[in-house]
């Protein structure tokens, strides 16, 4: 039992280790990105407030990143769907980003239903599908949700790579019929410099200006869906931040988050929540 929780000590302590370091190293690129852009926060870099700003957003996004690590294994069973009363609300479907799964959208589902949304499921859409195989596992859930619960439209909420997903369906699928509308949350409408070190092919095609892209954003957005595009200007996946900015919908700008910590800060939600009362309206 020692040499157990020994390995097991181990072995947390490495996770640790290695997600610190992804996420310092994705801030690094993120700085450069902006000081680059803006060469006016190099003399601002070493004062009291830019270093207190820097520490508190690698904290803040460690902890996220390795809590969306450790329930992770609670993502993979299938959700039920809670019986609806009548006069809800649209049923909402939540999207998760590339690599995690719908354990990271279990924050913002509890903090949804806390607002009245009571017809809330989440779905996994694993990173070696390529976008139209995913957008074709969210059409397919989109049909059987409108079945069984005797409703015209849904609302999408899509996080980093979900966002895109639905997005690809309302836009390039005919899914504008049937959704009211959608908010993307971190979602790289514009790609990622961080592309090239993506490891999947639906993360390679998020390069900026890549043929995917060009043709994704020529496409013009469908009128009769509302769509909320929040984006963090400290993202350090999306770069630059600029690049979570969807033509066509309502930009919401936040700061003091990082790209993971946009599912779990309470502004980045109560967002999430006030867009969707503005779609419900």
């Amino acid at each position: 039992m020692t040499i157990i929780l020994g390995i097991l000590l181990v072995l947390i302590k490495v996770t640790i280790c290695v997600v610190a370091l992804t996420v310092l190293m994705s801030y690094t690129v993120a700085w450069y990105e902006r000081a680059n852009a803006r060469p006016d926060l190099i003399d601002r870099r070493f004062t009291s407030n830019g270093v207190c700003i820097a520490i508190w957003l690698l904290i803040q996004e460690t902890g996220c990143l390795l809590l969306t690590i450790l329930l992770r294994p609670f993502g993979w069973p299938q959700p039920k769907l809670l019986a609806a009363e009548p006069g809800a609300r649209p049923p909402v479907i939540l999207l998760h980003g590339l690599f995690q799964n719908r354990s990271c959208l279990f924050w913002l589902q509890y903090r949804l239903r806390a607002a009245g949304y009571q017809q809330i499921i989440s779905i996994n859409t694993p990173p070696w599908r390529d976008m139209e195989a995913s957008t074709e596992s969210l059409a397919k859930k989109v049909d059987e949700l409108r079945i069984k619960l005797k409703v015209d439209k849904v609302i999408l909420v899509g996080h980093s790579m979900g966002g895109m997903i639905a997005r690809n369906y309302v836009q390039n699928r005919g899914g504008a019929a049937y959704v009211h509308g959608m908010v993307t949350l971190g979602s790289p409408h514009h790609g990622s410099k961080l592309a090239p070190f993506a490891l999947s092919s639906m993360g390679k095609s998020l390069l900026p200006g890549s043929a995917f892209l060009k043709q994704f954003n020529s496409t013009d957005w469908p009128k009769e869906t509302q769509a909320v595009s929040i984006y963090t200007r400290y993202d350090n996946i999306v770069l630059p931040a600029e690049s979570g900015k969807m033509d066509g919908a309502q930009q919401i700008e936040l700061d003091g988050m990082g790209h993971t910590s946009l599912l779990f800060h309470p502004r980045s939600l109560q967002a999430v929540i006030g867009a969707l009362s503005n779609i419900n309206a």
